[in-house]
């Protein structure tokens, strides 16, 4: 895994997945062999990232066969008509917007900023802002505008551009958490800026909330109910690439060096 190896030596990656179980452990009930699941969960190395109370944890899902942890929100049964692939696609990002929009409770008629909308988290969170009655602004290439619009974006902007002024609620998606003053400054006074991304975010302003959003644990609900989402077709799945097995080394490299839009999805 490149510059990672030495610091994290994976037997695999992945932390998606979508598959049938092949065999279950001693005093598992919540499944049984045959079942469709799909859910998320952090490679047993990097335990650290994984939740504190109800870990979810595998051998690495980039495989033909992977050992999961069954107890923990984190996994599901794939609903009936959820494609595989979509289900994978929908896993870690289904799981994240659905976060940031329980966390930040956005109300009908708010404007909101979107940073970082065209990859996965960011084209799973559009729909759900959508659907809760708010304007969506995106950043997104120009290439990537109209995919954002199908998403129900009212409005796009390029990276480069200024932000827009007096927004309700901001998300970052995409920036490092200690540069967020100019996403932060796109916020109106008694406004919202939520955050992903590492390091914990540093306050430039005292006149709006901002916080980091992890829910590793399903606090705010787990797979079940991105599952419910995604059959009620509330949460849409957008796939920018898909690979073979055999092509999983180049997908990683893919994820870290170009620019992609939404999932990039492995098959088996």
């Amino acid at each position: 895994m490149g510059k990672w190896r030495k610091t994290v030596p994976l037997q695999s990656p992945g932390n998606d997945v979508a598959g049938t179980v092949t065999e279950i452990g001693p005093g598992v009930t919540a499944f049984a062999e045959g079942d469709e699941i799909f859910g998320q969960a952090v490679p047993r190395v990097l335990r650290a990232m994984a939740g504190a109370t109800r870990p979810s944890l595998s051998t690495g899902s980039l495989a033909e066969y992977a050992v999961f942890e069954a107890d923990t929100p984190l996994l599901t049964r794939r609903p009936p008509g959820l494609d595989v692939a979509d289900a994978a696609a929908l896993a870690t990002t289904g799981l994240t917007a659905r976060a940031l929009v329980t966390t930040a409770r956005p109300k009908r008629g708010e404007t909101t900023l979107v940073v970082g909308a065209t990859r996965g988290v960011g084209t799973a969170l559009v729909p759900l802002l959508v659907a809760a009655g708010v304007r969506v602004v995106a950043t997104a290439t120009a290439a990537d505008a109209d995919l954002l619009r199908a998403l129900g974006a009212e409005d796009t902007i390029g990276y480069t551009d200024a932000c827009p002024r007096q927004v309700d609620v901001a998300f970052n998606l995409a920036l490092p958490g200690d540069r967020l003053a100019g996403i932060a400054g796109a916020v109106r006074t008694g406004g919202r800026l939520f955050t992903i991304t590492h390091p914990l975010p540093v306050r430039d302003r005292d006149d709006i909330d901002v916080e980091f959003v992890l829910d590793l644990d399903g606090r705010l609900g787990g797979m079940r109910e991105v599952a419910e989402l995604a059959a009620s077709g509330a949460l849409p799945v957008t796939i920018g690439r898909r690979y073979v097995l055999d092509e999983g080394p180049k997908a990683c490299a893919d994820f870290v060096r170009e620019h992609t839009t939404g999932k990039l999805v492995v098959t088996v």
